[in-house]
């Protein structure tokens, strides 16, 4: 309700207001169960909408869903009127958007994986410190090898596919242990029992849908429905530190602004400080300290101030505290620094104040227009406009229904993400085996014999083998013909000396033909011409069958082809890998061996053991060592009369 545009909350010995322009400075409404805290929430709630304000609520036990429906008179709530000196006083509805993780009792909310981000996540599913620096390396490789990570298949396909390659991604990201990956997989495995499958996907939630007005210019309360929600306490604390770092992130800054731009209430506020890491509570007071300047309010709603961080609590300006028990030492001590959080009131003794405010009395303090803590006051609490119960089911519908949100965010998208691409990459690597171990096989037509009935074995043709030409190995010694550039065949007496020829100029590069069909080589004596000594000297020469020319030319030997010094340097570096892969099979085969061994030894020492231990084993054992008693005893009787009658004899 507003009361010369201030949200007039309740009346002490004056009206108690919330200043517009202090509202982004954050709050905190605390007390015992049964207080009156949902009242102080919806009065709020109610009079930032009435401003123009849009609000979130997180709905735990669904009496905050009433505010579809105007409220109904009572005799308490006109005694509540009278006492806070309310003139007129209406009852009416307010815009509400009714929203739903599980996508029963509102409009669905999602968020994909990516924008949840492995600090949330880890926290989600109870990572330690080992298992969530594992979780941050599996984003890491997703945003290096361009994978996004929508939904829980695509971080299960992720996970699998970085512990299958853990030894690639070690020496960039860190190390990967298979044990770790597992771990984050059965927490996983659990997220999505507990129905993380419905809240991670797409269409993600769009936060500028809940900045929003209705036709009258007041703001959307937007309603979660958290009874479910709130079975897992965890995955609620974490989404509501999710939606409030999304603001953080897409808001621009605003400095000082005449009314905040969304206000968010966070019901069971304790939880989300329960089991806390230290880099995650750092991060929350951080958005908690830069949020206001991007005009979002942020009020805490819990049992007890103490459930809040000190260094959180210092930053809540606006309070309202009901009434606390302190039967228990720890609850005085509770109510005490609850008591000296508030700026001192003469009129009366706050600690005391605290423990003895009735249902719907509260100690109120909010920020003058200086930004300084107003004097606590003890005030009663205006009652709400709307309805204080629950709803229907049908009446939830048929607002659901009519929302301006119906329809965008009920049917998931399931577009191309890590999951679809591993996918691929697994069905490649899965088929090309079978396509190398599959041939293409020619498919040869059956030829089957001159009669009428088929015979049931194809009978193939095989193609006739291809005639060898045909050659004479020659007689006598071949001679180099400097004229005609070939071997040719001479008797001895007929042979002449012939001139060296000359070096012939360098030919120029031929091309490379069609290799030929190999000729039969034969090793052959032939005379060389030595031009030193000017004689014609024999040596065996390997010799060649050309068919064309009828004649026998020498073999030339093939020229080494250059080596590559990086490919040798490529190669070497691959043998060296081989031996050291060997080497390493080699001393874990040895080591595997011990193992055995010692398994061996240790079983053989236990088998030992329990059959010694038994009755039949003592009884053994005991006979054994009488046996050994007694024989011991006899040699060492004999050795000493022997020794005796020696000394004896001398004396």
């Amino acid at each position: 309700m507003l009361y010369e545009n201030k949200i007039w909350v309740g009346t002490g010995s004056q009206p108690v207001c919330l200043l517009p322009e202090m509202a982004n400075r954050h709050g905190l409404i605390a007390g015992a169960t049964g207080t009156g805290k949902t009242v102080s929430l919806k009065v709020l709630a109610e009079g930032f909408s009435a401003m123009g304000v849009p609000v979130f609520l997180s709905d735990v036990k669904g009496d905050l869903a009433g505010m579809v429906k105007p409220g109904e008179h009572s005799e308490k709530i006109a005694d509540r009127l009278a006492q806070c000196g309310v003139p007129t006083f209406s009852y009416r509805t307010f815009p509400t958007v009714f929203w739903d993780v599980y996508g029963e009792q509102g409009h669905p909310v999602r968020a994909t994986v990516s924008e949840m981000g492995p600090l949330l996540l880890s926290r989600m599913l109870g990572l330690n410190d080992t298992q969530a620096g594992v979780l941050n390396i599996c984003f890491r490789v997703a945003d290096d090898e361009g994978m996004l990570l929508l939904d829980i298949k695509d971080l299960k396909a992720m996970l699998a596919y970085v512990g299958e390659n853990a030894r690639n991604y070690t020496l960039r990201y860190g190390n990967v242990s298979s044990a770790s990956i597992g771990a984050i997989q059965r927490a996983v495995a659990v997220l999505e029992d507990q129905g993380g499958n419905q809240f991670f996907g797409e269409p993600a939630l769009n936060i500028a849908d809940w900045l929003t007005l209705d036709e009258e210019g007041m703001g959307t309360i937007n309603v979660l429905a958290c009874d479910k929600l709130f079975r897992n306490p965890t995955m609620y604390s974490t989404f509501l530190l999710w939606m409030l770092s999304e603001l953080y992130e897409l808001l621009p800054e605003q400095g000082d602004m005449d009314k905040p731009r969304i206000v968010f209430f966070f019901d069971e506020a304790h939880l989300l400080f329960d089991n806390c890491s230290k880099s995650l509570l750092e991060k929350i007071e951080q958005v908690v300290r830069l949020i206001r300047s991007k005009g979002v309010g942020v009020y805490f709603i819990t049992q007890n101030p103490s459930d809040i961080p000190m260094t959180i609590l210092g930053q809540l300006g606006n309070r309202i505290q009901h009434a606390l028990r302190a039967y228990t030492p720890l609850d005085q001590k509770a109510v005490k620094v609850a008591a000296q959080t508030f700026r001192v009131n003469p009129a009366f003794d706050t600690e005391e104040a605290i423990t003895t405010l009735k249902t719907g009395e509260a100690l109120v303090s909010f920020l003058d227009p200086s930004g300084a803590p107003c004097v606590v006051d003890k005030a009663t609490i205006l009652p709400p406009q709307s309805s204080m119960n629950a709803i229907t089911p049908e009446l939830r519908r048929a607002c659901i229904e009519t929302s301006p949100m119906a329809g965008v965010y009920d049917e998931p998208i399931d577009r191309e993400s890590a999951y679809e691409i591993l996918a691929g990459l697994f069905e490649q690597n899965a088929a090309a085996p079978v396509q190398a171990q599959k041939p293409a096989v020619p498919q040869m037509e059956p030829v089957y014999p001159q009669y009428n009935e088929p015979s049931p074995i194809p009978q193939i043709q095989m193609p006739a083998p291809q005639a060898q030409p045909e050659f004479v190995k020659p007689q006598g010694f071949m001679v180099y013909d400097a004229a005609t550039g070939q071997y040719v065949q001479k008797p001895l007496d007929t042979m002449t000396p012939i001139p060296a020829p000359a070096a012939p100029a360098a030919p120029a590069v031929p091309e490379v033909p069609e290799p030929a069909p190999a000729q039969p080589t034969v090793q052959m004596p032939v005379m060389i011409f030595d031009a030193a000594t000017g004689q014609y000297v024999q040596k065996m020469m390997t010799m060649q069958y050309d068919p064309a020319t009828g004649a026998y030319t020498p073999v030339q030997p093939q020229q080494a082809a250059p080596v590559d010094p990086k490919a040798a340097e490529k190669a070497a570096k691959e043998a060296e890998a081989q031996r050291k892969a060997a080497e390493k099979a080699e001393k874990e085969r040895i080591a595997e061996e011990r193992r055995k061994k010692a398994e061996e030894l240790r079983d053989e020492r236990a088998e030992r053991a329990r059959k010694n231990d038994s009755v039949l084993g003592r009884i053994k054992n005991t006979a054994i060592s009488t046996a050994t008693r007694q024989v011991t005893t006899q040699i060492t009787r004999g050795l000493l009369g022997s020794l005796t009658g020696l000394f004896g004899g001398k004396k």
